[in-house]
């Protein structure tokens, strides 16, 4: 009988002392997880006020300087050639099934971005670059990404404002948001049209892409897709807008492998839109070589 009494005392301890340790448990996951909530609240907090106060702005825009300009423009072949398909990556993906793209029919490019972004910042270089061997652009802007975002105070250009003029192509582009604060986010630019809005939710999306409206997003005529960077902004860190136009001309830079190699990359992928034309960009050994990382 003192056994069984013993035994039962035993067993009552030890269920209390396990009820004890489940009291300790959920009092420090309550604990933790208050502290977490604090945290969380508190860095939302500074970030809200960064943007509040303009910590998160990039410098103004303005008109890109001319020269520049002509320095993007006049790149010669022979830089292309020696750079081909250069240290780009991330080439651009087939849209299976999808529709040409044309308008006033010649091939479309649409561009799809905004001022802040600085992988969108990266991009404008190679598509300005492989644009301006088929038409010209007129005023494009001249800005810097997000403040306070990855790769802060990028050097770039903006499609805001511009235009394109070229008999082999029509080209598109969005820049959906500013770099200045507005509020609790940037200020909105440019508004999609609705036909180009259902081509953005329709092709910037899984199976093509692993995200889902991610930006920048390039199409290609309705046969080609490219979402992300070719290359890291990082190549382009502390440099001004012309050191950056200077890097890319030069084709034994870091900075024009990778802004030409994409160039190249992109002017293949259109060329297969044009028939081959112009003959003289087209069949050039560059844009032959990294035409080898389109898919067929």
């Amino acid at each position: 009988m003192a056994n069984t009494d013993r035994a039962a005392r035993r067993e009552a301890a030890a269920a209390e002392l396990r009820r004890a340790q489940v009291q300790q448990r959920r009092a420090r996951l309550i604990w933790t997880g208050t502290v977490v909530a604090v945290v969380v609240v508190i860095f939302a907090s500074v970030a809200i006020f960064g943007l509040n106060h303009n910590g998160g702005s990039g410098a103004k825009t303005t008109a890109a300087d001319t020269k520049l300009l002509q320095t993007l423009s006049t790149i010669p072949a022979t830089t292309y050639d020696a750079v081909g398909a250069g240290s780009s990556s991330n080439p651009p993906v087939t849209l299976a099934g999808s529709p040409p793209m044309t308008a006033g029919g010649k091939p479309r490019i649409l561009y799809v971005g905004a001022e802040y972004c600085p992988y969108c910042a990266a991009e404008r270089w190679a598509v300005v670059t492989a644009l301006s061997r088929f038409g010209t652009f007129q005023n494009l802007g001249e800005t810097t990404s997000s403040h306070i975002d990855a790769f802060p105070d990028t050097p770039t250009l903006s499609f805001h404002g511009a235009s394109y003029t070229s008999k082999y192509l029509s080209f598109t582009g969005y820049e959906t948001q500013s770099n200045q604060v507005s509020g609790n986010t940037y200020a909105p630019l440019d508004k999609l049209s609705t036909a180009d809005g259902k081509l953005f939710d329709k092709y910037d999306f899984p199976p093509y892409f692993q995200s889902k409206g991610a930006i920048p997003f390039i199409d290609i005529g309705g046969t080609y897709a490219s979402q992300g960077a070719t290359y890291s902004p990082g190549l382009l860190e502390g440099l001004t807008h012309q050191e950056a136009a200077d890097g890319i001309a030069n084709a034994d830079s870091p900075l024009s492998k990778a802004v030409l190699g994409s160039a190249n990359t992109f002017t293949a992928a259109i060329c297969r839109l044009t028939k081959n034309q112009p003959a003289n960009v087209c069949t050039s050994s560059g844009v032959t070589a990294a035409a080898a990382a389109l898919p067929k």
